[in-house]
């Protein structure tokens, strides 16, 4: 009753690789839909944090030029 069936005649595996065996299957890839407005919203926000990670390296430069000044000036007086 619990015994497995086999099949009458089994077929062995061929000796040799076929083609089909070489090939793997290939999948449908999925289609992707951008719209264009995705597309400008994503330009538009890498333009705005480009132009604020410039705006914060000038006014880090301007900052550190501003303290080397004074602090040149600061050295003298105490010279003095």
């Amino acid at each position: 009753m619990f015994l497995p069936k086999y099949p009458d005649s089994p077929t062995p595996p061929p000796a040799y690789p076929t083609v089909a065996d070489q090939t793997p299957a290939r999948r449908p890839v999925p289609q992707i839909s951008v719209s264009t407005g995705a597309v400008a919203a994503v330009l538009v926000g890498g333009v705005v944090l480009t132009a604020l990670l410039a705006a914060v390296a000038v006014t880090a430069i301007s900052v550190a030029v501003a303290a080397v000044v004074l602090r040149s000036m600061l050295r003298d007086q105490y010279r003095r």
